[in-house]
């Protein structure tokens, strides 16, 4: 925890909002030690007005710049909590380099209480990249990203959480994005060691003037060091699911040589591969006795879909072998609504 006096000395903030240009000049200011809470103004113009809290943490020494993100969708809460204990937590004595720490990237979401987009334009950022400097609110924000805040980040993490209606494994994936071998290399060896059991890798096959909608996907196809998080279900805060969240960050932070913990890695980790989803035909009532984390074989009957009366109307079998990582856990199902999706091991 921070000294009273180290408090005092090093912590600028306001509630006034900044400029966007302040960012930057920021987080090449070379003090050190320093903390600097800021909150990104925007409007658009539909009036819609919102902001980007930031925390710029520099540590005594130079060092990598970890960029971490919470609340891209503002409904997935075990990830704003765990960034929101971080930040009570680290110590900038221990600190080299210099976190830039989003702890809600979607304030309109998070304080209206809203799955995945943000109401007021009804864009969910997590779709949004790279944005528009002269879009509505939403995609403004995805610009932001994309020209501030990524080009400074050597390592990006985005934390994600099951959201409203999703029962979720906790895991830590990124792309195998054979054009970036360095990179994937770096975030594949800081995912085997953060303390996660289940480590997922994404095909890549993003072309480079092709939308990389995703804001973790942006930053590998920028050349980061770019990965995710994703712990917590159903729209709660789960207690294990902020510990591990926390435990995966200090676990990064020591590999990068950032930040000295006593983390150990885990002495075995389950690798997963080659997704595939299962997406709903109808409208209806979704039943299914499996969870996250269940190992299911190809042709097992995953899940139905009744009408009002209980009379089913569809029926659906896995397509492949493998473990459910995410599925929907709540009765209401619509049409190309995702079921679940199953992952295999490597």
């Amino acid at each position: 925890m921070f000294k009273n006096l180290t408090i005092f000395l090093i912590i600028f903030s306001t509630s006034l909002g900044f400029a966007q240009d302040d960012f930057q000049s920021i987080v090449e200011n070379q003090t050190r030690p320093s903390v600097s809470n800021i909150r990104i103004k925007f409007s658009d113009s539909q009036n819609n007005q919102g902001h980007l809290p930031i925390s710029i943490i520099k540590g005594k020494k130079e060092g990598p710049t970890f960029t971490i993100v919470a609340g891209v969708h503002g409904y997935e809460y075990p990830p704003i909590i765990a960034t929101q204990e971080f930040l009570k937590e680290i110590d900038i004595d221990r600190l080299s380099g210099t976190l830039i720490v989003v702890p809600i990237a979607n304030t309109g979401s998070f304080f209206s209480r809203t799955p995945l987009m943000n109401p007021q334009d009804k864009v969910n950022l997590n779709g949004a990249l790279p944005g528009k400097s002269n879009g509505s609110i939403t995609y403004k924000i995805a610009d932001y990203f994309k020209t501030k805040i990524i080009p400074l980040s050597d390592v990006f993490l985005d934390i994600h959480g099951g959201g409203a209606a999703e029962d979720l494994m906790p895991f830590i994936c990124y792309y195998r994005n054979k054009k970036r071998p360095e990179q994937t290399l770096k975030a594949k060896q800081l995912s085997e060691t953060s303390g996660f059991e289940y480590v997922v890798s994404y095909a890549y096959t993003l072309k480079d003037d092709e939308p990389a909608k995703y804001v973790f996907k942006q930053a590998a196809q920028d050349g980061k060091i770019a990965l995710s998080i994703e712990s917590g279900k159903l729209g709660n805060v789960q207690k294990d699911a902020v510990v591990l969240i926390k435990r995966g960050v200090y676990s990064m932070l020591n590999q990068m040589e950032m930040y000295n913990s006593d983390i150990e890695p885990l002495k075995s980790i389950i690798k997963l591969n080659n997704q595939t989803y299962i997406r709903s035909n109808n409208k209806g009532i979704f039943y299914s006795k499996y969870k996250a984390g269940d190992t299911v074989k190809e042709g097992d009957i995953v899940g139905q879909i009744t009408d009002e009366f209980g009379v089913v109307i569809s029926e659906f079998k896995a397509p492949v072998s493998g473990i459910i990582l995410y599925k929907i856990s709540t009765p209401p199902i619509n049409i190309d609504d995702t079921i679940m999706c199953i992952s295999n091991r490597i």
